[in-house]
């Protein structure tokens, strides 16, 4: 693969709190190799930043492995930038060229507040998890793998669905802003698997309730959460959370 070096503009969002209005500032970077995460090109800007006594643009950021879903910025209006199922610590430079302008902001969602620049706060997505996302089981020694024998299709659905690292995208490109990809990737990993069985039907209420709570916006299936998901999460799981809170919503006791 080619090497090379470019000069690239940037014009990266700067917010001092969730109080301050915030604006665009822009920087330009020279020499960048097209072999550097997009966050590594971030450090060398910081690094500049600092020795000129100015203050280091925040972001978020933690395995730089894909893993954790702490890179959330929004680049060129695309959450995760331009390459499709790829998170911002794993874009590397060679997806632009020379002379590029890019435009990098935070999440725009009223329930993921700007804390500072890029970084925002997700701790909504943390309050939904622990309104039902969890199982009731009884500790011990761990149960061999095989002991409770479970169907592949509904195996292989319910891994999938457990991949969503709750990076946020899902929010930061729908219009309406909604969760509902995040949600119903975490309600059905559980709902189909019989471990979830005790708590299924509370788990669905309480967590769209949270959910709404925390003002995220409803779904109205653009499928734009699908398209820019890094780890590919499937639309189909909102199908499936909408059948299991019409069916919890009947059935559960009050």
């Amino acid at each position: 693969m080619e090497h090379y070096t470019m000069n690239l503009t940037l014009k990266v969002w700067r917010q001092k709190s969730s109080g301050d209005n915030g604006r665009f500032e822009t920087y330009q970077v020279s020499d960048i190799s097209s072999e550097m995460s997009f966050l590594e090109m971030f450090d060398v800007l910081n690094e500049r930043l600092i020795k000129e006594g100015k203050d280091p643009i925040a972001f978020d950021h933690d395995c730089r492995e894909g893993i954790c879903g702490a890179c959330s910025m929004y680049i060129n209006g695309r959450p995760h930038g331009p390459w499709h199922a790829n998170t911002t610590c794993q874009l590397h430079m060679r997806a632009y060229k020379n002379g590029d302008t890019i435009v990098v902001e935070p999440w725009r969602a009223n329930s993921f507040p700007v804390l500072k620049d890029l970084v925002v706060d997700r701790t909504a997505f943390d309050r939904i998890i622990q309104a039902g996302g969890y199982i009731s089981v009884n500790t011990g020694n761990p149960v061999d793998a095989n002991a409770i024998p479970i169907e592949k299709d509904k195996a292989d659905a319910a891994f999938a669905a457990a991949a969503c690292i709750g990076c946020g995208a899902c929010v930061a490109a729908c219009k309406n802003s909604s969760a509902m990809l995040f949600l119903s990737a975490k309600v059905s990993h559980l709902a189909l698997l019989p471990q979830g069985e005790p708590e299924r039907k509370s788990r669905v209420l309480k967590m769209v309730e949270t959910m709404d709570k925390e003002g995220f916006g409803s779904c109205t299936f653009t499928e734009a959460c699908e398209a820019v998901c890094p780890k590919e999460i499937s639309v189909t799981n909102i199908s499936r959370l909408n059948k299991e809170y019409i069916v919890a919503g009947m059935t559960e006791e009050k």
